[in-house]
């Protein structure tokens, strides 16, 4: 069964004329615009094996580095900031790809785990580890409310819809952080237990 969302061959059925979409980005493509590498997580989208993983294991690796210069309150801004930065790049990269949510868009997935993180670290390395996983499950599998997120935006068209790519953009990172609260719940579950 296709997927329309992630199958390129049915974005444009009105409008032959659209360029063929990026299936697969390279780092020239992530190169050639800012937005591309915000949204290409600087290069770990770009992993030909499982993107979403490589991107927050970039989170994890960036988070921990520059928890050494950013306190509690820099945590917050920086990922205040980094949804509305991540929504333009979201949007900007997927339009140029052509397709609505490339699996190498990753920047959601480290705005989303650097939000768990930011709320769990208290709970040191096994409560990180056990926050990967949970994060890593609901962003694969996306059960319950994460794959209702996920679906939300699934039948816009951009050849019928000016403003798709502006809806794809959230789309792309709504049903991350659905997936982020899903993780936090069930960590503070687990203390809490």
């Amino acid at each position: 069964m296709t997927d329309p969302v992630h199958d390129p061959a049915t974005l444009f059925p009105e409008d032959p004329g659209q360029p063929a979409p990026v299936v697969r980005p390279s780092a020239r493509f992530m190169l050639s615009h800012p937005a591309h590498a915000i949204a290409l997580g600087f290069g770990s989208g770009l992993s030909r094996i499982a993107p979403g993983t490589a991107g927050t294991l970039w989170a994890w690796l960036s988070f921990v580095v520059l928890s050494q210069w950013l306190g509690d309150t820099s945590w917050g801004i920086v990922i205040a900031l980094s949804l509305p930065i991540g929504w333009w790049a979201s949007m900007v990269t997927a339009r140029n790809m052509g397709i609505l949510d490339p699996g190498s868009i990753v920047w959601d997935e480290v705005v989303a785990f650097w939000l768990v993180l930011w709320l769990v670290m208290p709970t040191g390395l096994v409560g990180q580890v056990l926050a990967f996983g949970l994060f890593r499950f609901f962003d694969a599998v996306k059960p319950g409310p994460v794959g209702w997120a996920d679906a939300l935006f699934h039948g816009v068209n951009p050849a019928t819809e000016p403003r798709a790519w502006h809806k794809a953009g959230f789309g792309i990172m709504l049903d991350d952080l659905v997936a982020a609260a899903c993780t936090v719940l069930v960590v503070a579950l687990w203390r809490f237990l």
